[in-house]
């Protein structure tokens, strides 16, 4: 007697070399980071860069596919991605606290080396009303227009949701330009003490995560330019929102206390 099978509601990843290939690029993108310090070469920075962009874009496809077409994100798979990303981010929210943590560790007890003050003596930090207000303005500009587009796709308005989709990764790549423009302008670099450290790993990340996060928004504004998503189905579009809110707060603690209180 044949045994009937059954479909079950999860989703048993298929093996992948995305996830080997992706770590094999982090790091190399770390060591070269290392080796561009010290010897000037970005030659292993920008081969593991490429590794992971690369990466990217096939495990996007992978994904992409199993989400649209093969009908694998079932309502417990979405559920379980769901917890995955929350997951996800408070490992983020762990890595910036270390930050805040060495930050705090630092200007609310200054040492003798830093001449017992806070910013360093010889240190002048930038004027947080400035360029970083205006970054400021930016970034929670770009929260507004991708809580719009979510709640367009919600009402299946897929234009409105393209539009503010597409105003939002152009609001990521101008902060990121602005934010360039601030490192060369300012007045301290990575190695003028401990300010100069905190300041440019802090800041520096973020600005990492908003090329991240804009690029996930953009593979986003692709699949809804092929009507990949639906009012019911649309979990890549949330967590890339999600991460994108996650990012504006972050900045939000970095433009508060490393910008402003920190320069008090």
């Amino acid at each position: 007697m044949k045994i009937p099978i059954f479909n079950h509601p999860f989703h048993l990843v298929d093996m992948s070399p995305w996830p080997l290939t992706s770590a094999c690029g982090a790091f190399l993108l770390t060591s070269g980071f290392t080796d561009w310090f010290l010897t000037g070469s970005f030659f292993l920075a920008g081969t593991g860069l490429s590794s992971i962009i690369l990466s990217m874009i096939q495990w996007w496809r992978d994904i992409s596919r199993e989400a649209t077409y093969q009908g694998i994100h079932t309502v417990p798979v979405a559920t379980g991605m769901q917890w995955g990303m929350i997951l996800f981010i408070v490992s983020e929210i762990m890595f910036f606290f270390s930050f805040f943590w060495a930050f705090f560790h630092s200007s609310l007890s200054p040492c003798l080396e830093l001449g017992a003050i806070w910013p360093p003596m010889g240190v002048y930090a930038l004027d947080p009303f400035g360029v970083p207000l205006l970054n400021t303005v930016i970034l929670l500009s770009s929260g507004v227009t991708v809580t719009w587009a979510h709640h367009s796709l919600l009402e299946q308005n897929f234009k409105e949701a393209k539009e503010s989709l597409f105003i939002t990764i152009i609001l990521g790549a101008y902060f990121t330009r602005v934010q360039v423009m601030e490192y060369f302008d300012s007045s301290f670099s990575l190695a003028d003490s401990v300010y100069g450290s905190i300041f440019f790993v802090a800041t520096g990340f973020h600005g990492f995560h908003v090329f991240i996060g804009a690029s996930f928004l953009a593979v986003v504004f692709y699949r809804l330019w092929k009507s990949h998503f639906s009012s019911e189905h649309h979990f890549g579009f949330e967590a890339a929102a999600w991460y994108w809110h996650f990012v504006d707060v972050v900045w939000l603690f970095l433009f508060i206390f490393i910008y402003w209180w920190g320069a008090a």
